[in-house]
């Protein structure tokens, strides 16, 4: 198998309501506990996931780091639209272990309700020793 990554259905629906800015709304990325199964239909905002979000503790930090720097494309050969954040995210492991991760989630921390817009399934189980890192490589939002 290989990395999955699968956008909520509330995700889609408070889109559709204008409720989710790309350029002014600040998104963050979480990382998930392995044993995480991402429900399209009922993971819809933070707090639906939030009890399986990696503990605070040893470099990580609960509700994640900021997406910072995003960039719209306009892709007519594979026919859609994209924001994509050139920042990495990435967490350093300190005073102990980072994980295991095994999917990360993106949430809109701007809008009414911190709608989870998707998750991306890593398809494997990582976790930083003191000194590692985990880090997710260019994270991007496609509507097709």
């Amino acid at each position: 198998m290989a990395v999955v990554s699968t956008m909520s259905n509330h995700f889609k629906y408070m889109n559709m309501k204008k409720e989710i800015d790309f350029s002014a709304d600040e998104f963050r990325m979480i990382l998930m506990q392995d044993s995480f199964t991402f429900d399209k239909r009922t993971h819809a905002t933070y707090l639906n996931v939030s009890g399986e979000e990696i503990p605070t503790g040893n470099g990580y930090t609960a509700r994640g780091i900021a997406l910072l720097s995003g960039e719209f494309t306009e892709d007519d050969v594979n026919d859609k639209g994209s924001m994509i954040w050139s920042y990495n995210p990435t967490w350093t492991a300190s005073g102990g272990s980072i994980g295991p991760a095994g999917a990360a989630v993106i949430f809109d921390e701007t809008s009414s309700d911190d709608t989870v817009v998707g998750v991306i399934d890593f398809d494997a189980d990582y976790t930083a020793t003191e000194g590692l890192s985990i880090q997710v490589m260019s994270g991007e939002v496609a509507l097709a």
